[in-house]
C-alpha cells in the first residue's frame, strides 16, 4: 500500500494539473482498490496528458481549407511503381533486399492490437480464419511467409549461418494474453519462440471535451489505446529498440495484421528503400478512382503527409499526371519501412507529433454523484496518434507503389458485406494463387463439383512459395479443384 505522504504528494500533483477529481472516491475505497487506483494514477504522466490535449485541440482548430492550397503531389525522385518499373530494376531491388535479409539486418513489426469485433469475433483479429481450404489464420499465413522468406534468402546468399527475421508483434492490453496464448498453442507456427517478441502499445486516458480525465469506475480510469502511432513510444518503452540493437538489425518492415496479401519483409520494397537511402518508406497502391475514400501520401506545407480524403477538394482529387494517373493517387495502406536509426530518432521530435481527436460515447462515473453514466451520443474524446504521423519528420522519404491485386486486401467488415470482408480476403488469396500457377505454365480448373463462377477451393501454402517462385514443377500441369498444395511433393499429384 502507498504511504499517506505518497498519496498526498500524488493528490497535489493531480490538483496542480486540474485533475484532482480523480481522487473523489479514494477515501471510500477498499484498500485493494485504493492500491489499484494509486498505481494507475502514478503510472500516468498527467502533465503530458494535458499537453497532448491542448495540442490536439489547437491542431484541430487550425485544420482548415487553407491547407489545401499548400498540397503538392509527390516529387518524382521519391516515387517508383512496380507496375511501371523495368524487370531489371525490380530484380536489382529484390537482390538488395534479399542481401540485407540474408545478413540478418531486417526485422518485422506487426501491428496487431485490434480485436475482430466487426467480424463477430472477440479474439484478436490475427486469429481470424477467413475461410481458406487450409483454415489458416492471418497470423499463420504471415508466420509461414516469414519462414519461407528466410529459406529464400538463405538460398539466395548461399550462407552457412541461419537466416533469422525476428517478428515483433504489437498487441493492445485487451489482446496481449489471447495473442500470446494463440501463438503458444500453435507452436509459433514453426518459428522459433525466441524470434517472436510480443510487446504492448500504450494507452491514454479518455477525456471530457474540456480535457478532464474520465473515471470508468470509482477505482479505475477510463483509458483507450493511443492509436497505431503509439508504436513509436511502445518500441522504446517495451525495450524493442534495445532488442533491435542487440540483434544488429538495421532495417524494419512494419505493417497491419488485417491485410491477408501482405508480403512480410518484402525484399523488393526493402531493397528499394535501401537503394534510395531512405530513412522512412511507405508502400502504397494506386487509388482506384478520384472518389475512393482513402488517404493519400503527398506534400503538405513542403513535408510528407497522409492527407485524408475529406481534406482534399474534388477539383484537386481529379487532377491527373501527363501519363493519365491521378496526381494525388498514392493510397496509403499502413505498410512502412524504417531504418532503426530513424526509429531511435523519433523520441527527439515526439513532442511535436499531432494527436488526433476521436469523439466517442464514453461510459463513466459522475464524480459528484457516483452515478454510472451511459451516454447516448459522443460525450468525450480519445486521443490517438497515427503510424504515419512521423512522415513530416523524415529526412529521406521513399514511396513505392505496389500492385493492389497482389499485395492489398484488407479485412475490415463483417462477413457478407461484400467489401473488405472475409469473403473478399479469401477470394483475393485464391485468385493470386491461381495466377501463380498460370505464371508457372500450369492451369487451375474447377473439378466436377465446382463451377468456374464460384470461388474455387484452391490454395498454395506460403511454405511452398513466397511470391510465386519455385513453382516450375507445375509447368504444363492441370490442377482440378478442390486442391491444396502443402509441399512441392504435391506437384506430382497433378498431370
Amino acid at each position: 500500500m502507498p504511504s499517506q505522504s505518497e498519496v498526498e504528494s500524488l493528490k497535489a500533483k493531480y490538483a496542480a494539473a486540474g485533475q484532482e477529481h480523480l481522487f473523489s472516491f479514494y477515501e471510500e475505497l477498499e484498500p485493494q482498490q485504493q492500491e489499484s487506483l494509486f498505481s494507475q494514477l502514478a503510472n500516468v504522466d498527467i502533465e503530458r496528458v494535458n499537453r497532448i490535449f491542448k495540442k490536439a485541440i489547437s491542431g484541430s482548430e487550425m485544420a482548415s481549407s487553407a491547407q489545401q492550397n499548400s498540397l503538392e503531389p509527390l516529387p518524382d525522385d521519391v516515387f517508383d511503381s512496380i507496375l511501371e518499373a523495368e524487370e531489371t530494376k525490380i530484380k536489382e531491388w529484390e537482390n538488395t533486399g534479399l542481401n540485407a535479409i540474408s545478413q540478418n539486418k531486417v526485422g518485422v513489426i506487426l501491428m496487431a492490437g485490434g480485436q475482430g469485433t466487426r467480424l463477430g469475433s472477440s479474439a484478436p483479429k490475427g486469429c481470424y480464419d477467413i475461410g481458406l481450404p487450409s483454415r489458416k489464420s492471418l497470423f499463420q499465413l504471415q508466420a509461414e511467409r516469414i519462414l519461407k522468406l528466410q529459406k529464400v534468402a538463405q538460398s539466395y546468399a548461399n550462407c552457412k549461418h541461419e537466416v533469422i527475421i525476428p517478428w515483433y508483434v504489437m498487441t493492445s492490453g485487451p489482446t496481449r494474453q489471447a495473442t500470446e496464448t494463440f501463438f503458444k498453442q500453435n507452436n509459433y507456427f514453426g518459428l522459433k519462440e525466441e524470434n517472436v517478441i510480443f510487446f504492448e502499445q500504450g494507452i491514454l486516458p479518455a477525456l471530457t471535451n474540456d480535457g478532464k480525465v474520465f473515471l470508468e469506475s470509482k477505482s479505475k480510469l477510463a483509458v483507450a489505446p493511443d492509436g497505431n502511432g503509439g508504436i513509436y513510444a511502445a518500441l522504446r518503452n517495451e525495450k524493442v529498440l534495445e532488442s533491435l540493437k542487440s540483434r544488429k538489425i538495421n532495417f524494419v518492415h512494419a505493417y497491419c495484421v488485417d491485410n491477408c496479401l501482405v508480403r512480410v519483409a518484402d525484399p523488393v520494397f526493402i531493397g528499394y528503400c535501401i537503394f534510395k537511402n531512405a530513412d522512412c518508406g511507405a508502400k502504397v497502391v494506386r487509388k482506384s478512382s478520384p472518389e475512393e475514400p482513402v488517404g493519400v501520401i503527398a506534400l503538405r506545407n513542403g513535408k510528407f503527409n497522409v492527407v485524408e480524403y475529406s481534406e482534399i477538394d474534388s477539383s484537386i482529387t481529379e487532377k491527373k499526371k501527363p501519363n493519365g494517373q491521378l496526381l494525388f493517387g498514392a493510397a496509403n495502406i499502413a505498410n512502412h519501412f524504417y531504418t532503426v536509426d530513424f526509429l531511435n530518432r523519433v523520441e527527439s521530435f515526439e513532442s511535436e507529433l499531432e494527436y488526433h481527436i476521436a469523439r466517442k460515447k464514453i461510459k463513466h462515473i459522475d464524480t459528484k454523484t457516483g452515478e454510472l453514466i451511459t451516454p447516448l451520443k459522443p460525450n468525450g474524446m480519445k486521443l490517438e496518434l497515427f503510424v504515419f504521423d512521423v512522415f513530416p519528420f523524415t529526412e529521406r522519404m521513399a514511396v513505392f507503389e505496389a500492385d493492389r491485386k497482389e499485395e492489398f486486401s484488407p479485412l475490415k467488415n463483417a462477413p457478407g458485406t461484400g467489401v473488405d470482408d472475409p469473403g473478399t480476403s479469401k477470394k483475393d488469396i485464391i485468385n493470386q494463387h491461381i495466377r501463380f500457377v498460370e505464371r508457372a505454365g500450369g492451369k487451375v480448373l474447377p473439378g466436377e463439383n465446382e463451377t468456374s463462377s464460384e470461388i474455387l477451393n484452391f490454395e498454395i501454402s506460403p511454405l511452398v512459395t513466397y511470391f510465386g517462385e519455385g513453382l516450375e514443377g507445375l509447368k504444363g500441369k492441370t490442377i482440378k479443384t478442390p486442391a491444396v498444395i502443402n509441399t512441392s511433393a504435391d506437384f506430382d499429384k497433378f498431370e
